[in-house]
């Protein structure tokens, strides 16, 4: 295994180190206004929601690692504490990427990236109407962490108001996962999009306490098939099926598969365990449960 001192590195290596393996990081495509009004937009993957009351988010424009110079929007929010966040969806992530440029100040990049600004309720910078959700924030505080290249501005923000597109949201007024078509960043020019490919679920053990790896039996942790996932899924149940229950699904469900191979334990133990691992692709956890108890109820 590479192991790496922060120290002992450039900064633009340990970046790229950085980026390649915090990720996929979602964007901030951040309005600003500076001092005399004029507008901004820019995009920020050092970003996410910190707190949800009072509800806060975190962005950072940080110090180029090159020049060490500053960002637009770091100083037009230190100017005017307020700023619009954005979401990036799959439908705008080009024009997002080409308001990344480095324009020069005077530039509006709302012009430049063909996206358009409409005015906020209760902040002065402007909101994109192309995003699926737009947050009007007021900045709390804008946290230094350096004064050398690639050190970050923490831009702390509470939210005011949001702005939801009706469009993303399901029967029950929330936001559906995969309406909304959410993009993120990884490591150079690389993105992430989270759409019905690329997402899955993984229930949360909120109301029971899962009984742990530690309590799943040692033939069955030590499985050969199981994986680091399936155990976990395993170790999620707060308790195991009774013998009853595993004698019952043995009889309804296993019985052709004992007969066949009633004659070579070794090969019906690993059997047992691809079924098993085939209902916990399915998320049928308990039915995986019983499968794998079959195998010392003979």
């Amino acid at each position: 295994m590479l192991t790496i001192d922060p120290k002992d590195i450039p900064v633009p290596k340990l970046h790229h180190y950085l980026l390649g393996a915090v990720g996929p990081r979602p964007i901030a495509f951040a309005s600003t206004i500076d001092a005399e009004g004029n507008a901004n937009l820019a995009p920020f993957s050092f970003f996410n929601v910190f707190s949800a009351n009072p509800p806060i988010m975190v962005f950072s424009p940080a110090r180029s690692g090159r020049t060490n110079t500053t960002k637009d929007t770091y100083e037009n929010v230190k100017a005017h504490p307020e700023c619009v966040i954005n979401i990036v969806n799959y439908d705008i992530v080009e024009q997002m990427s080409l308001s990344s440029s480095p324009y020069e100040k005077d530039v509006d990049e709302f012009v430049k990236s063909g996206l358009t600004p409409i005015n906020s309720d209760l902040v002065k910078p402007f909101r994109v109407k192309e995003s699926p959700v737009q947050f009007e924030c007021k900045v709390v505080e804008v946290k230094e962490l350096g004064k050398d290249g690639g050190a970050g501005n923490l831009v702390i923000c509470e939210v005011l108001k949001m702005h939801i597109d009706e469009a993303i949201l399901d029967d029950n007024k929330m936001i559906d996962q995969q309406k909304i078509d959410l993009v993120a960043r990884m490591g150079g020019n690389w993105y992430c999009r989270a759409d019905a490919n690329s997402m899955f679920e993984v229930f949360k053990p909120v109301t029971t306490v899962g009984m742990g790896i530690d309590n799943i039996p040692e033939d069955i942790r030590n499985s050969t098939i199981l994986s680091g996932n399936d155990l976990g899924k395993l170790g999620s149940v707060k308790e195991l099926p009774n013998e009853t229950e595993v004698n019952e699904y043995k009889l309804m469900e296993l019985s052709d598969l004992f007969v066949s191979l009633e004659d070579e334990p070794v090969k019906l133990e690993k059997e047992l365990h691809r079924k098993a691992q085939l209902l916990l692709i399915e998320n049928e956890v308990e039915a995986a449960w019983k499968t794998l108890l079959t195998f010392n109820n003979q």
